[in-house]
């Protein structure tokens, strides 16, 4: 039986991406901090697969950043799954829903509708709860709740 991946933490140094030429730099394979990503070379997201300078057996995707330490961290595709989210600056269209209110949610342009579970917060914000685990739930991407075709209102992933 294949043992599944373990998450790497992986310290961008300028000219050496990769954690074993960011090694002989000084950086370090796992808890690494670093100096941001290299000059010329384009920020991270999280979700992102290509263009990382790492490998591995199967294909490797970036599950967090830690902007103040620069810190990428690295993981199988399944690492990238949530099943609830926060959301602020929420702008609900008919008012708040009653709380546990079945709903659809989209969370990016090209992601399908998924069938979700809203709850309003105090202030503009709300916590979702999908049936299940979606990918690449990151922050600052919006995310608009339908009631089938009916917008009932949306805000930005925290």
């Amino acid at each position: 039986m294949a043992r599944p991946l373990q998450r790497l933490h992986l310290r961008v140094v300028r000219g050496a991406a990769h954690p074993r030429r960011a090694a002989r730099r000084g950086g370090r394979r796992r808890g690494g901090t670093g100096d941001g990503p290299p000059r010329g070379r384009a920020p991270v997201h999280r979700g992102q697969r290509k263009g990382l300078g790492v490998s591995g057996p199967a294909p490797l995707y970036v599950t967090a950043l830690d902007a103040a330490s620069g810190a990428v961290t690295v993981g199988p595709r399944a690492a990238l799954e949530r099943t609830a989210l926060t959301a602020s600056g929420v702008n609900w269209i008919e008012g708040p829903p009653r709380p546990g209110r079945a709903v659809t949610a989209q969370i990016r342009h090209h992601h399908a509708p998924a069938p979700a579970r809203v709850r309003p917060l105090d202030g503009a914000a709300l916590r979702l709860e999908f049936d299940e685990p979606q990918p690449a739930i990151a922050p600052g991407q919006a995310v608009v709740l339908y009631d089938g075709d009916v917008v009932l209102g949306g805000g930005w992933i925290d």
